[in-house]
């Protein structure tokens, strides 16, 4: 996985040029994205159309370059596509299009998703299936109040088969989450609401590893990780910035980007050199 994941984030990199990329959120939930294809999801490039699969809903749909890695290193999609981000020629662009293989629905606009997900896991449960659901959400999003309306119907009708996870990376656009609405207490109010909670550090495998083998955590209540994260995380030196969540790159700056990744280079990218909007 974290060969996997190393990789990912090398394809996420390559992304943010000619147009660039939200690549701060994108390398926060690349580990999530990884584990979550690798370990828990049944999800694969010959069951694409099984009725019988796992699903994954991208609500916060800026991360897909993470998604769009994730699944070229699974060999959903060919790798070379993913040189194709921006271009009229692909529909490899800033949020999911189901045009791509293993793209399950669009999204973008942020709050959406977690009610279709709820939708699909209560098909799910109607018709007696086992496929699990998991919607991946930004910790801002939870602003959205669909997303609480989506936690409120999943635990009425004991969606015990659909997961929430929270990209917990403390950002939201260029702004930290706590100091534009707090969202702390979280886990006690997805409790409050009857959902059953586990925190884990979002890069740590092991402890993804412990949560999501517990799943149902609870019969009958809505599984969610709150998973914690650093944006940008793997680059030092965009970690944790509020002015680097989307990122146009020079190709010599990607250069320097893939160096530092792999530790081969210490390098400060300073806002004279580098466009962000």
């Amino acid at each position: 996985m974290e060969k996997i994941a190393l990789n990912v984030r090398e394809h996420i990199i390559k992304m943010a040029t000619d147009g660039g990329c939200f690549i701060g959120a994108s390398l926060s939930a690349t580990d999530l994205m990884v584990y979550l294809y690798t370990r828990f999801l049944n999800v694969n490039k010959d069951n694409l159309e099984d009725p019988d699969r796992d699903y994954l809903f991208l609500s916060k749909g800026h991360d897909v370059p993470a998604l769009y890695g994730t699944l070229a290193e699974l060999g959903i999609i060919e790798k070379s596509r993913l040189a194709n981000h921006l271009s009229l020629n692909d529909h490899i662009y800033w949020h999911p299009n189901t045009h791509i293989p293993g793209i399950e629905f669009h999204s973008g606009s942020l709050g959406h998703l977690p009610s279709v997900a709820v939708g699909v896991a209560m098909d799910i449960k109607i018709s007696g299936g086992n496929n699990k659901v998991v919607c991946i959400l930004g910790d801002g999003e939870l602003n959205e109040g669909t997303c609480w309306e989506a936690v409120l119907v999943a635990n009425a009708y004991k969606l015990d088969n659909l997961i929430f996870v929270i990209d917990r990376n403390q950002f939201q656009a260029n702004v930290r989450t706590e100091e534009l609405i707090p969202l702390e207490p979280l886990k006690d109010k997805f409790e409050a609401f009857g959902a059953a909670v586990k925190r884990v550090d979002g890069h740590d495998f092991g402890q993804l590893e412990e949560a999501f083998s517990a799943y149902p955590f609870q019969p009958g209540k809505l599984n969610v990780v709150i998973a914690d994260t650093v944006r940008g995380k793997g680059l030092p030196s965009i970690e944790e910035r509020a002015d680097r969540w989307f990122c146009n790159f020079s190709g010599q700056e990607i250069d320097q980007l893939l160096l530092e990744l792999h530790g081969e280079a210490a390098t400060t990218l300073t806002s004279e050199t580098l466009i962000v909007r």
